[in-house]
């Protein structure tokens, strides 16, 4: 089975350090970065506005409680939204990919 990971980032080089990190952790086989983003939230009691970029991660399903830990951990905000699921559907060459990025042996 495989999972997807959405986390928004401050900006570019934020989200591609992140992306990196993981994957030389061998936690996702690929990052989507998302051009810049406007989000509007509630934060704290406050409502507030940010530009960020958004990052989609793909990996195998085993690995996504170990991966959004990750992320959270090494995310440069204090508290960053990291939101992930298990994919209903893959098609099978897809989730052997992500089998094979997170589970395979040989380098990265």
């Amino acid at each position: 089975m495989s999972a997807l990971i959405w986390c928004p980032f401050a900006d570019e080089a934020s989200a591609e350090a992140a992306a990196r990190q993981l994957l030389d952790e061998r936690l996702i086989a690929c990052a989507n970065i998302l051009p810049a983003m406007r989000s509007i939230f509630t934060w704290q009691g406050e409502r507030g506005e940010a530009a960020e970029v958004g990052v989609l991660f793909k990996t195998d399903a085993s690995a996504l409680d170990r991966a959004t830990a990750r992320l959270a951990e090494i995310h440069p905000y204090d508290t960053p939204a990291v939101l992930g699921w298990r994919t209903d559907t893959a098609s099978r060459p897809t989730a052997a990919w992500l089998w094979e990025a997170v589970r395979g042996e040989g380098p990265r």
